[in-house]
């Protein structure tokens, strides 16, 4: 489903600071809202999906990076839930995208050095299969 910026944090209860080019949010229950691109994304194993980048790479104002870095910081140092928002460019000579949200995975930041970032995301496991699963022999 294409999705704007602002609808596609607003999934996940996060309100950007910036309507058409934020890169994160917090989320009310906590978690970090990540605006991802597609072209940082590999599989490294059996269940992972890893987005991997620079704050340096991001061309956008140093408000916006600046705000990145913090909102990283605190997700790896307190090891809060990272959501994905996956943008892509649909016409670059216009400038136009389209977001969706991947509300099936949940993702750690794994490492932050201040510029150089990973978060591996993972398909979250439902409540309710746990425990239906438990009660099988």
């Amino acid at each position: 489903m294409n999705l704007s910026l602002v609808d596609a944090f607003g999934r996940f209860g996060a309100k950007p600071a910036r309507r058409l080019q934020a890169l994160s949010a917090m989320a009310a229950d906590g978690a970090l809202v990540l605006n991802c691109s597609g072209a940082y994304f590999v599989h490294p194993s059996q269940g992972v999906l890893r987005y991997e980048d620079r704050l340096s790479r991001e061309p956008g104002g140093a408000k916006d990076t600046g705000l990145l870095g913090q909102h990283l910081t605190i997700a790896h140092e307190g090891a809060l839930p990272v959501r994905m928002i996956v943008t892509s460019r649909t016409d670059e000579k216009r400038g136009t995208r389209t977001c969706h949200v991947r509300p099936d995975l949940i993702g750690t930041v794994v490492k932050f050095d201040g510029d150089h970032f990973i978060v591996d995301f993972k398909r979250r496991v439902e409540l309710s299969q746990t425990v239906t699963s438990r009660g099988r022999k």
